[in-house]
Parts: structure tokens; C-alpha cells; sequence
């Protein structure tokens, strides 16, 4: 009589976790989906973007879209797409998305660890430490 060896199958590796630029809270996910639904936008994108300018040398947007370049990437999160073009995304990698409601106010805010100075407001920020490029605080 002899003896059989179950046969090993090979277990297939999970898929590899997909590395994101940015988190968002899930206040700023619940945000996004009620303006989605007001707006009457609920298949649009959430584009975060940074452009020059803000008393710090930089600021974030933050729009739907519908448009995509090729150089964007497109991240979900929690079912919100999120869209970021490549200039953007050098400037926001390892930030967060979060939306803040408080007796001083409510708002979108991006906690960025990149930004080593930022506007009294928190619309504006610089990452290489170089003196504000504009003025004073708009906000």
C-alpha cells in the first residue's frame, strides 16, 4: 500500500497594496459626497491640486473634474475619486485630506508633512523653507 502526499498548491500573494499619494478623513469623504449630491456631480472627480502663489509660495485647490491629462493619477478613497496632476503630486505626497467644522469656521484642509512653512490661514504653504514669495495673508 502506498501512501499519497496531498499536493501543495501554490497560494496566489494578495494583489499588492496600491501606495497613495494622499489619505482623506472620513469627515472630508462624507463632505465630498453631500456636495457631489448637491451639486448635482456625483460621477465627478475631486481634483487636489497646487499652484504657485498664497503668501507662502504655494496653494491648494481643491474642484470637481471631469477632465484627466495624462500625467494625472487617480486614487480612490472610499469610493471619492481623487485626481492629481504630476506637478501637484510632488508637493502633496503623504498629505491629507480633511474637512474641518468648528465654532472658527468649516473648510477643507490639507495637513501636508511636506510643507515646512504655512500661511496664519493654512490656504498657503512652502516646502523648501525659502521666505514667502507674496505679501501678507489675503485670508
Amino acid at each position: 500500500m502506498s501512501e499519497t502526499t496531498p499536493q501543495a498548491f501554490p497560494q496566489s500573494a494578495p494583489p499588492p497594496a496600491v501606495e497613495q499619494l494622499v489619505s482623506m478623513t472620513d469627515a472630508a469623504v462624507a463632505k465630498v459626497e453631500e456636495l457631489r449630491g448637491r451639486e448635482g456631480k456625483t460621477d465627478s472627480r475631486l481634483r487636489l491640486f497646487v499652484k504657485a502663489g498664497g503668501c507662502s509660495g504655494f496653494s491648494y485647490g481643491l474642484a470637481f473634474d471631469d477632465r484627466l491629462a495624462d500625467d494625472d493619477k487617480i486614487e480612490d478613497h472610499a469610493g471619492v475619486p481623487v485626481v492629481i496632476d504630476a506637478f501637484s503630486a510632488q508637493y502633496v505626497d503623504g498629505a491629507e485630506i480633511d474637512y474641518v467644522d468648528s465654532l472658527m469656521g468649516s473648510g477643507f484642509a490639507i495637513n501636508n508633512p511636506n510643507a515646512v512653512s504655512s500661511c496664519a490661514c493654512g490656504s498657503s504653504f512652502n516646502t523648501d523653507g525659502s521666505p514667502a514669495s507674496g505679501g501678507g495673508c489675503a485670508h
